[in-house]
């Protein structure tokens, strides 16, 4: 691989994922988040301008070794501390969220014959943390651009509508800003869905619903570890290696939430790791969308999109209804 190459596709994804960035702090626009964005503008450049072959390294070099160098880094915004202070109810309230919804995606997708693969990203995004868990989850299953593709553009699609249903609806429910907080946190799909929808309930309300949210972020680690062991077993793969070998940026991500919750990490330090963190994975979201064929969605996703929809549905159900039946 020569170098030229290598930095010419990086540069390409560096400047989608500035362009993103900057979009992505446009009110309204801010919704979306920037990274449905660059994967968004990433589509775009490649349907308009293209995308060369002497600029595919650098592009593939993005969409695998940085995706994997942006999760590790996301892992420093973690502080396991901070979901021990929410209390039990909390945890157990995003718990029960988190693993319902994967299931119910996951059955919903399979019953509309939808591909495995897409069927598991789909799910994944949908309970844990949107395009992270999906682009998290994807090397472990070994999954096809066009497989990424779909799901993170279901969730984008799904997260922003409930986002903007949520701000609609927030001065017609009978819930305190703390519960308000909570219900957006264990039920919309992206960080920036949590934050956009429980701006409205006030600071506290949004402080409590990324807890929330990053109670599930945390569950993201023992839920890639299931999958994991449910494909090596479905590949027969278990009976040679009991123990399947754990993806190292999973072990990094697990690191850097420690290190932020044991306190050793300056504050200046996890800013820095958080920038990164957001660059890396939005060049990483960049280049997947150079990669994918444009109107991938409407030929291979509409079964995915509508079992997430329902799956959405049920979660936001089962949110509400948790939120009066657990002591929040």
């Amino acid at each position: 691989m020569r170098s030229g190459s290598l930095w010419k596709g990086l540069g390409i994804t560096f400047f989608i994922a500035g362009v993103a960035y900057f979009l992505a702090n446009i009110p309204y626009v801010n919704i979306v988040g920037h990274l449905v964005i660059a994967i968004l503008l990433g589509v775009f450049w490649k349907s308009t301008i293209g995308v060369k072959a002497n600029v595919t390294p650098g592009i593939e070099y993005a969409s695998s070794r940085l995706l994997r160098v942006g999760i590790i880094l996301m892992g420093v915004r973690l502080d396991i501390l901070d979901i021990y202070h929410a209390g039990f109810s909390v945890f157990f309230y995003a718990f029960v969220l988190l693993v319902s919804t994967l299931v119910i995606v996951y059955w919903l997708c399979r019953l509309l014959r939808v591909d495995r693969t897409v069927s598991i990203l789909t799910a994944c995004g949908t309970a844990i943390c949107g395009a992270a868990a999906i682009l998290a989850v994807a090397p472990i299953l070994k999954s096809k651009e066009q497989s990424i593709g779909i799901s993170i553009a279901i969730i984008a699609l799904l997260g922003t509508a409930c986002t903007i249903f949520y701000t609609l609806l927030f001065s017609w429910l009978p819930l305190s800003g703390d519960q308000f907080g909570v219900f957006a946190g264990g039920t919309l799909h992206e960080v920036a869905h949590v934050v956009a929808a429980s701006s409205v309930g006030g600071e506290q309300a949004e402080n409590m619903a990324i807890v929330v949210k990053l109670t599930r972020v945390a569950l993201l680690v023992p839920v890639a570890l299931v999958i994991m062991y449910w494909v090596n077993k479905r590949n027969k793969i278990v009976e040679k290696r009991k123990t399947p070998a754990i993806p190292w940026f999973l072990l990094g991500f697990v690191g850097m939430s420690l290190l932020n919750t044991l306190g050793v990490i300056p504050e200046s330090m996890i800013k820095f790791c958080m920038i990164s963190s957001y660059l890396f994975l939005a060049m990483a979201m960049a280049g997947l969308g150079l990669k994918m064929e444009v109107g991938i969605l409407k030929k291979h996703g509409g079964n995915a999109l509508l079992a997430g929809l329902i799956g959405s549905i049920i979660l936001i159900v089962m949110g509400y209804s948790l939120i009066h039946l657990l002591p929040i």
